[in-house]
């Protein structure tokens, strides 16, 4: 593994504990007890598993961060400003519906800014990682963005379908941090995401700056209902000009 700070050495871990109930569950998920937590936004038993684990291997760490999480809100530690922020599983119906496209996503925010972020997809073994000044690496291989140039031969990873442009091409894969995380390895070229959550894209957006893409700028103090639309440079203008509703 290339030269990581001890913040995202611990992420990384972190991750990797709690995928072990993750990939256990996914084999049995027929299995799992589920709760309705709202329309279309369910939570398993593993949600909180992974959640719990996720807590206990970030705080094994003697910094003193908060935690932001998806199912337990703000936990405030004795540092109040500065914080983890955690998805355990991201693209739960994928999850509970046995489609193998989820992933856990962890990042940090200090003094304002994302400074690290984890995503792991555990059924595919990837693990996406990156902090600033250091690149985004993809299991150990450093990665970047896209080349193209030409909206039209690009691919979009999208969590709605209402009002997009005609003529292009979009994924809806139920899964905004793994999207992120593809557009910053060059598999997808741009997304764009709609009222989705500060847990769902912290991660993916400072994974994409660091392999040289660009994304719009999300105020961090709002954790929810948050719009997220990020690129390679070579298209970004005219992406922005194709989409100027987002």
């Amino acid at each position: 593994m290339n030269s990581i700070s001890p913040n995202l050495n611990i992420m990384i871990k972190s991750c990797i504990a709690a995928s072990k109930i993750l990939i256990r569950d996914f084999g049995e998920v027929e299995k799992l007890q589920v709760s309705l937590k709202g329309p279309n936004n369910f939570v398993t038993n593993a949600d909180r598993k992974v959640e719990t684990i996720l807590i206990k291997e970030l705080e094994k760490s003697k910094k003193k961060f908060s935690i932001l999480t998806e199912e337990s809100g703000f936990i405030e530690r004795s540092d109040k400003r500065n914080f983890w922020v955690i998805d355990p599983i991201d693209g739960t119906t994928n999850f509970l519906n046995g489609i193998p496209h989820f992933c856990i996503s962890v990042s940090l925010i200090l003094d304002n800014e994302i400074v690290a972020g984890v995503i792991y997809d555990p059924i595919k073994d990837e693990i996406f990682y990156a902090e600033k000044s250091g690149g985004t690496y993809l299991n150990n291989k450093s990665v970047r963005v896209s080349k193209k140039k030409e909206l039209k031969n690009c691919i979009y990873g999208a969590n709605f379908k209402e009002n997009l442009p005609k003529n292009l091409i979009y994924r809806i894969t139920g899964s905004a941090a793994l999207d992120l995380a593809y557009v910053a390895s060059g598999r997808f070229d741009a997304s764009i995401h709609q009222k989705v959550n500060l847990w769902d894209v912290a991660a993916g957006i400072i994974l994409i700056k660091e392999a040289g893409g660009l994304v719009d700028k999300v105020q961090l103090s709002k954790f929810e209902n948050i719009s997220v639309k990020a690129s390679n440079e070579l298209i970004n203008r005219d992406f922005n000009e194709k989409f100027p509703m987002f």
